[in-house]
């Protein structure tokens, strides 16, 4: 019988935990369709999540839990399930029950027919009209722009096979995106539509900050957008200059301009300025992420796992 494994990055769900067990066990390990295990990694949450994680791993041999000692991200969450499933196939699930769990049976019966990967690609929203605006936005950015493959409606849950997961074990990329590193692998894919439902426990913690680092990290990882984008205001804004330049000349040897005139040299400094700020940013953002990937550092720390009966006191 083939063994699944079932990632679920865990932060800031105290209150879906349980229930989300439940769902599972009811519709994926009681119906005993294939061998199973449950990997929930806690990213640091400042509640009483590991705790609930506990309980649950109290109750079924076959979850394994393990606590990061900081909020490292979601794809730092993520790759730790990864790194420690045994499936011969993992299926991501979020906590905060937006998606149905039954969609997981969908996903692994394409699978058994031979894809790689399986997409549960969104086919609705149930949320406000401006989490809806900044996903098609960050969607059509990322197709037109980075990924081509990528759905219009994007996607979070998915599941990948054995060889995927070593894949993207080898390319341990940091400030990148997993969806981004699948899509790019280029592995036979599938697709099964579902409509992601509304938030019915708990809060988002998808804050402002966190979608403009996804939106950058997208970019600067699999797209020439950026640096492309300079580029050609650069060229622009010296073109520009040039005729400029040329026009002033000649008005000047006409006689046209009496007086130098300040506006006008103080809106072309204040122009230059924003490029040349505008320009040091981007290659900035090259450069930390190559300095980021040189040190080599941990993409997450493991404080515990279910193997140590509770957390680790500082100084111990």
């Amino acid at each position: 019988m083939a063994r699944l494994s079932i990632i679920i990055p865990v932060y800031y769900n105290e209150l879906n935990l349980f229930p989300l067990y439940e769902d599972i066990r009811e519709k994926i390990i009681q119906p005993g369709l294939f061998d199973y295990e449950l990997v929930m990694v806690d990213d640091g949450s400042g509640d009483n999540s590991w705790a609930e994680m506990e309980k649950i791993a109290a109750l079924d041999k076959n979850v394994k839990i393990y606590h990061l000692s900081r909020n490292f991200g979601s794809h730092a969450a993520i790759l730790c399930g990864l790194e420690h499933c045994t499936g011969d196939c993992a299926v991501i699930k979020a906590a905060d029950l937006q998606e149905p769990t039954e969609i997981i049976i969908d996903m692994f019966r394409k699978w058994q027919e031979g894809y790689n990967v399986v997409l549960a690609v969104r086919e609705g929203r149930e949320e406000s009209l401006s989490q809806q605006f900044f996903a098609k936005f960050y969607y059509w950015m990322v197709r037109n722009f980075a990924l081509g493959k990528m759905p219009k409606n994007g996607f979070d849950i998915y599941l990948i096979d054995r060889k995927v997961i070593e894949v993207l074990r080898l390319m341990d990329e940091k400030d990148s995106a997993l969806t981004g590193q699948i899509l790019w692998s280029g592995f036979r894919t599938a697709e099964v539509p579902y409509v992601r439902q509304k938030r019915k426990v708990g809060k988002s913690r998808w804050t402002l900050k966190k979608k403009i680092r996804l939106v950058m990290d997208t970019l600067y990882s699999f797209s020439t957008v950026p640096i492309t984008l300079v580029t050609i205001i650069g060229a622009l804004a010296f073109i520009i200059s040039i005729i400029w330049a040329l026009i002033v000349l000649i008005n000047k040897i006409s006689g046209n301009i009496p007086v130098t005139g300040f506006t006008t040299m103080f809106i072309f400094q204040l122009f230059s300025f924003g490029i040349t700020m505008t320009t040091l940013g981007v290659i900035g953002g090259y450069l930390w992420r190559t300095f980021d990937a040189t040190r080599n550092r941990p993409n997450y720390i493991i404080e515990c796992d279910n193997e140590k009966a509770e957390k680790p006191q500082n100084g111990e």
